[in-house]
């Protein structure tokens, strides 16, 4: 790539222009800053916070699924590639992570914990330069494709491979026996966190940076028309490589984070299951907001340990809420809350607040009614040996009874018509914010 070309030469590539006007460089850095600095102070006070064991855990698998989302996006929203073996560089970096650790311990080499992430970011480079040569090739159906064959060669090998990936036990590792710095063991989950959370704000930070390169302009210029790009000069499949080994390196940071976590590394972390969750999150934060993964992270992650406790077919819910944000709110959740800014910045938004309210309860009832008809027939159809009888949200029934169909059904119909009837109320106050917000912009 040749530094001759210009930054209008690929937003004219992104089927966009060269902004006109520049803003100051002072309000800039400022308007930069800031959400990295609310960021950071956030994470570094929610043990404060939350300090019980089962919050801290929840938390560190926030930071290690944040960073694998983001990688992921670097794919799928910065260069539009829709892989389905992402986890590959997650898992590999992982092992490398825990092979690592065991020599580094061994050996008594001084070398501290946190810098062994390091460990998985270059296993998840060097993995994804090789087999970046060949999945870059082509985009579209094509990539995915090729990357689906790469996620079941690489897991059907680790089962295989016994003395690289341990067969089904996997390999186990020791963080309390690196080099310690002030002292700290990584023992206490407490360390762990503010480990995961440093990396997390860092690789975020980084992956960011990269978005406001020549090089993440040329990945969304590839993503909107790589024919265009073509004509300045620049060759899409080499831009593809260049994204795909960038976000296989975060990837394998990721799966590093997750290793020193859990401290084992098993062939889980290469399944196609693992690659379909952080997929999940980036679809379902949204993909078009550098944001959207990062909240996309912090739902999945917080719904995959509150469900599985509530109920055994949480991954239906998983998969019926993936649906209807591709349905019904492409942007994902970040873009939902993203559209509300120019509202909240001319203070129009609160004119929302009535027509929401008034959805918000038949949305409840449709809801409730909805997780009904789906727990009782989950509970006839494969539970029925042990019994009829069951309890929802501490109401205690009969699932053979037809009186609960009866309310289920009522509930979930009568919430989606009443649901229905307010979105002419819901559109008539978006009508009357918007012109509002736009003429206080003026």
């Amino acid at each position: 790539m040749s530094d001759a070309h210009t930054v209008p030469d690929v937003a004219w590539a992104s089927g966009g222009a060269a902004p006109a006007v520049a803003r100051p460089k002072g309000a800039g850095l400022v308007a930069t800053a800031l959400p990295w600095l609310v960021a950071a102070a956030i994470a570094a006070a929610a043990p404060l916070v939350f300090t019980s064991g089962t919050a801290l855990t929840l938390m560190s698998l926030m930071g290690i699924m944040v960073v694998f989302a983001l990688s992921y996006n670097m794919l799928l929203g910065q260069t539009g590639l829709l892989s389905f073996g992402h986890a590959v560089y997650y898992g590999l970096g992982a092992f490398a992570t825990v092979h690592a650790m065991n020599a580094v311990a061994l050996g008594r080499w001084p070398v501290p914990l946190p810098l062994i992430p390091l460990v998985g970011g270059l296993a998840g480079l060097a993995f994804g330069l090789l087999f970046g040569l060949v999945s870059t090739r082509r985009a579209g159906t094509v990539f995915a494709m090729i990357s689906l064959g790469i996620v079941e060669l690489v897991h059907s090998g680790s089962n295989i491979l016994r003395s690289v990936f341990g067969g089904e036990e996997g390999i186990t590792a020791n963080r309390t026996k690196m080099l310690r710095v002030f002292d700290l063991s990584f023992g206490p989950q407490l360390q762990v966190y503010y480990l995961i959370a440093a990396w997390a704000l860092v690789c975020a930070l980084l992956m960011y940076a990269i978005t406001r390169t020549p090089l993440g302009r040329l990945c969304n210029a590839v993503r909107e028309n790589p024919e265009r790009v073509e004509f300045i000069g620049y060759e899409p499949r080499w831009i593809r490589y260049a994204a795909f080994s960038l976000s296989a390196a975060f990837a394998g940071v990721a799966g590093a984070l997750a290793a020193i976590n859990f401290e084992i590394a098993n062939s889980a972390y290469l399944s196609v299951h693992q690659s379909g969750v952080v997929l999940l999150a980036a679809f379902i934060g949204g993909v078009g907001h550098f944001v959207g993964p990062v909240v996309g992270a912090v739902v999945v992650t917080m719904l995959q340990v509150s469900l599985s406790d509530l109920t055994e077919i949480w991954q239906l819910y998983f998969g019926l809420l993936f649906i209807a944000i591709v349905m019904f709110a492409p942007g994902g959740l970040a873009g939902l809350a993203l559209m509300h800014g120019p509202l909240l910045r001319a203070g129009t938004a609160h004119r929302l607040i009535p027509a929401y309210a008034l959805a918000l309860v038949p949305a409840l009832v449709m809801l409730a009614g909805g997780i009904a008809l789906i727990e009782m027939s989950f509970r006839l159809l494969v539970k029925a040996g042990e019994g009829t009888a069951m309890s929802l949200l501490g109401i205690g029934f009969d699932a053979a009874s037809p009186l609960p169909w009866l309310v289920a059904l009522a509930m979930a119909g009568g919430g989606f018509l009443a649901f229905r009837a307010t979105w002419g109320r819901v559109a008539a106050a978006w009508h009357d914010a918007t012109p509002a917000a736009e003429e206080a912009r003026r």
